[in-house]
């Protein structure tokens, strides 16, 4: 990757490529292929994943995502095509426009065009007025999923900061909707399957059932992510946090809405190009029968749920 492709909605500063590579000694000539050159091969003897020929820029995502590190690369893509195989209800093929229901109402799940001066996305994810079924869980997590995938195949980021706006919601409502153990699933994927690393949690909420919220993060986040919380009572107190020219001018920025950019969003989404990337991606699982037993128990045990017996939690 000489440089990074222009995309509808994501923006990236001039220095992006080089600011982020230079952090984990990849900026000199030839420096990222190698290590490119390095993780194909070692795909390309994995027998037990379906899918062998990833693109050169999915692989250099996946090797910043791990801080450059080429060995954390291979256990991460061996992971998310394993997750694929193991929890296979997250990752169906869908279109968000038209088989999620009022979930893409609901919440508003974005990542926003402009990245912070030290090249982190943020992400908003906005609970609106709107009830949903507890049934619908997973189609939200599936929206999230076809995200997630977007972002690894377009961005090119240090990490995430996450804005989890709750301002306008009925939060005892959507407490009682959430399945605590999907949630943590999902973590799991983002986090251990993605490569998305969090550098902080702002939950903007008035209510008063805040402790139950609280309680419900350290039950399905690691103490290291569930430390990285803040908490807010308006707005105005991100600021602190993320640059205003970065957030949507609802939000006090100069940016698109999010109510625009949520619209946007979908739109690429759910554009054929995106779908029949979601399907190839979907297929990128693994056939365990291939895998050696104790390479399997060595790099699969620990994932959520107890995947040595394939049950999972």
């Amino acid at each position: 990757m000489d440089f990074i492709t222009k995309d509808p909605i994501l923006e990236f500063k001039p220095d992006t490529l080089e600011y982020i590579r230079k952090q984990y000694n990849l900026d000199k000539p030839g420096q990222m292929k190698k290590s490119i050159d390095i993780l194909r091969d070692w795909v390309q003897k994995q027998n037990h994943l379906r899918k062998r020929d990833f693109s050169d820029d999915y692989y250099e995502r996946a090797i910043i995502s791990c801080k450059g590190s080429i060995e954390r690369a291979k256990g991460q893509l061996d992971r998310i095509c394993t997750m694929r195989t193991l929890l296979p209800h997250f990752f169906t093929n869908c279109n968000v426009k038209t088989d999620l229901g009022n979930v893409i109402d609901a919440v508003y799940t974005i990542f926003l065009p402009k990245l912070t001066d030290d090249h982190y996305r943020v992400e908003i994810v906005k609970l609106n007025d709107i009830s949903i079924q507890a049934s619908q869980n997973m189609d939200y997590f599936r929206s999230t999923i076809v995200l997630a995938e977007y972002a690894r195949a377009h961005d090119y980021m240090n990490g995430v900061i996450a804005i989890i706006d709750i301002t306008e919601a009925n939060l005892v409502d959507y407490l009682s909707k959430i399945n605590p153990t999907y949630l943590r699933q999902a973590l799991s994927i983002y986090i251990e399957g993605y490569g998305i690393r969090i550098k902080s949690i702002h939950l903007v909420t008035t209510s008063k059932v805040l402790d139950v919220l609280l309680a419900m993060v350290k039950q399905v986040m690691s103490p290291k992510i569930a430390g990285r919380v803040h908490i807010h009572k308006t707005i105005e107190e991100i600021h602190e946090f993320v640059p205003k020219h970065i957030l949507p001018k609802d939000y006090g920025g100069e940016e698109r809405s999010i109510k625009e950019l949520n619209a946007e969003w979908l739109d690429v989404l759910a554009s054929d190009s995106h779908v029949q990337y979601m399907r190839e991606m979907n297929g990128a699982s693994t056939d365990e029968n291939c895998r050696q037993s104790d390479k399997f128990n060595e790099q699969c045990a620990g994932m959520p749920g107890t995947f040595r017996l394939l049950s999972i939690d």
